[in-house]
């Protein structure tokens, strides 16, 4: 649970430690905003993905499922700077299903805490494996960080994509490259083949 009070005592130091005056009309309300917001968008620490892939549904087939472009937002644990993107999840099922928009939650519950690209991607594919066990399971991150953006190396537009597969994904080529052209990656992913 996010504690609102000690957020804005260190909103005010932060602001003072800038050179900033505190009491001024613009910022009066800053911290009181900044703590509201943080619950917002730190939600996912109190959040537990099993909750969203619990309700399964049995089915007959087990054909590919797959959901793409989901937008998240998140916050990098090194410099408390957003990083934003897209997520894209595919799993083999194993005679059960889970709802489309449970995928989409198990991506929040994740994307809302300070985070790493990396970790994230592999929070979500292994969240997929222990809740509905299927023959496999694959995420792809995708996202631009403003922490490497609009500061330090300074170079906006550039992607930093991540990959965790686990099962039939892993061991089984046709399944990744089934994935790939899915989400329209195939050229990428030939290229790197032809290595």
């Amino acid at each position: 649970m996010v504690d609102q009070t000690k957020i804005k005592e260190a909103v005010r130091l932060l602001l003072e430690g800038i050179g900033e005056d505190v009491d001024r009309e613009g910022l009066r309300e800053t911290p009181d905003r900044i703590a509201r917001m943080y619950g917002e968008i730190f939600a996912g620490m109190d959040e537990d993905a099993g909750e969203h892939l619990a309700k399964t549904f049995a089915v007959a087939s087990n054909e590919i499922v797959l959901v793409k472009n989901i937008t998240f937002y998140s916050i990098c644990e090194h410099h408390l700077m957003p990083f934003y993107g897209k997520a894209h999840i595919a799993y083999l099922p194993d005679g059960k299903v889970v709802g489309l928009s449970k995928l989409a939650r198990t991506v929040e519950v994740y994307a809302r805490r300070p985070q790493i690209q990396e970790q994230m991607t592999i929070q979500i594919v292994e969240a997929v494996m222990e809740h509905l066990k299927p023959q496999g399971a694959i995420v792809m991150l995708e996202a631009e960080h403003l922490c490497m953006t609009m500061r330090g190396v300074e170079k906006p537009g550039s992607r930093t994509m991540t990959l965790a597969s686990r099962g039939c994904f892993q061991t089984e080529p046709k399944w990744q490259e089934l994935f790939f052209r899915m989400i329209g990656e195939e050229k990428v992913y030939n290229q790197d083949l032809a290595k």
